[in-house]
């Protein structure tokens, strides 16, 4: 696991910068420019996935198959002496799907409702299916001034699709190809 700890003074807006962490290996997947920040009433997660198109990954795309990446986020409240409290725990799912006819990707992401979108560029659906910006974690109105948190984060890459949510019934078969480690932000509210 890699790991920073930061201690976060500011109010309105809430920002942590994790540095760039050393790549595990070349094509391997790797988050990046992970920052939390916050509005009046949510904090809000920001990063970039780094390595996911390897060359297995990429012919897929181009041979037109829904190829998908999902997100893990965890936030929790640290205490000590006692167990730590899940404030929250997201799956962020994004897919692509190239139409060989028609020349142009289709990217679907769960954190903006699944809305389709589209280009002819397959640099420009890279962009969007490794960039989160904005992911709303949690209710402020749950998380305590001064007090410890801990956030998570982890993404896992696979050449297969099953049906919205399948794979959390079948757990108990791996249908990720690859994964980053887990990141870990610790800070202070």
């Amino acid at each position: 696991m890699k790991s920073l700890s930061t201690h976060i003074w500011g109010i309105p807006f809430l920002v942590l910068f994790l540095a760039a962490m050393p790549a595990a290996g070349a094509g391997h997947p790797t988050l990046r420019n992970i920052t939390v920040s916050n509005t009046n009433d949510e904090l809000l997660l920001h990063l970039n996935l780094e390595g996911s198109f390897s060359d297995a990954i990429r012919q897929n795309v181009l041979a037109g198959k829904t190829t998908s990446f999902a997100f893990r986020i965890r936030l929790s409240q640290v205490q000590d002496f006692w167990l730590d409290e899940k404030i929250a725990d997201l799956t962020v799912i994004h897919t692509i799907k190239f139409d060989t006819v028609k020349k142009e990707f289709t990217v679907r992401r769960s954190w903006t409702g699944y809305e389709a979108e589209t280009t002819p560029s397959f640099e420009e659906a890279q962009r969007w299916m490794n960039h989160i910006e904005g992911l709303k974690i949690a209710s402020l109105s749950r998380m305590e001034k001064n007090a410890r948190y801990e956030l998570q984060a982890k993404a896992e890459v696979s050449k297969k699709i099953l049906p919205f949510n399948l794979h959390h019934v079948l757990f108990f078969v791996s249908f990720w190809d690859e994964q980053t480690d887990w990141y870990i932000i610790d800070f202070v509210y």
